[in-house]
Order: structure tokens, then C-alpha cells, then sequence
């Protein structure tokens, strides 16, 4: 999971509840990058980490504003919700995951119709069909 620094839209600290029946809060470091979200236990040393893709993202949910937090829910493709929070200094966690989501969307959009642009040209013998968004 090396990283250069041009790749790192945003690092910083987030709060992650925990999966556990007490469900408590614990700090860890975040590094977005325009194709993951690496969420790291030890603030110090980036070691065993986990790796979110930004294409097994659903989407970014539920934000709620109080006066000491931010709080928002990733929602992956399996249905899995993950909530996190961070403080009102470090407030545009949501947004910039959003954003780099809606980048990664986009690129993945355009190479696919790149990609069935090369294929219909590759075979002429075939009748062209225009493509409609979804």
C-alpha cells in the first residue's frame, strides 16, 4: 500500500466505531487516495492497515452535524455500513470521500465506454446501437 505523495488527496485522523456490541469509538489514521481509503490503527506508523477501494463503495450517507462532530456512514456494494466521525476542525472528510468517489465513478464510466467504442469498431460487421444512459 506505498503511496506517493501526489496520489494523497487527503490524510488526517478519523474517528471509526467499532463493529464490537459496545460499539465505541477508536482514532484512526486515514489516507484517501483517488482510487482507495486506508484506514490505519497506530497513528504513528502506518502498519497493517486496511484498504477500502473506492469501487467496492456504494456511497457516502447519512451526515449529521453536532457541535463537537461530524458523523457519516460509508455504504459498501455488499450492503456493509461503516460510521465514522470526525471534529468540526477536520470537517470535509464526507465531502472529499464523496468527491473522490464521484472522480472514480467517472473515470470508470469513461473507460468502459472507451472500451465498447474500441470493441464496435474492432468488429465493423456488426450494427452500431447508440448507447443510452442509465
Amino acid at each position: 500500500m506505498k503511496m506517493s505523495a501526489e496520489a494523497i488527496i487527503k490524510e488526517g485522523e478519523l474517528e471509526k466505531r467499532s463493529e464490537n456490541l459496545l460499539q465505541f469509538w477508536k482514532k484512526k489514521t486515514c489516507v484517501l487516495t483517488k482510487d482507495s481509503l486506508n484506514i490505519y490503527a497506530d497513528t504513528q506508523k502506518r502498519s497493517k492497515g486496511k484498504e477500502l477501494k473506492l469501487q467496492s463503495i456504494k456511497k457516502v450517507d447519512c451526515v449529521e452535524r453536532t457541535c463537537r462532530f461530524i458523523y457519516f456512514t460509508i455504504v459498501t456494494n455488499d450492503d456493509k455500513e461503516i460510521d465514522f466521525r470526525c471534529s468540526l476542525e477536520q470537517n470535509c472528510w464526507n465531502a472529499e470521500i464523496a468527491m473522490a468517489l464521484i472522480d472514480y465513478q467517472n473515470r470508470k464510466a469513461l473507460q468502459d465506454f472507451k472500451t465498447r467504442q474500441d470493441n464496435e469498431s474492432a468488429s465493423p460487421g456488426q450494427e452500431r446501437r447508440m448507447a443510452r444512459a442509465p
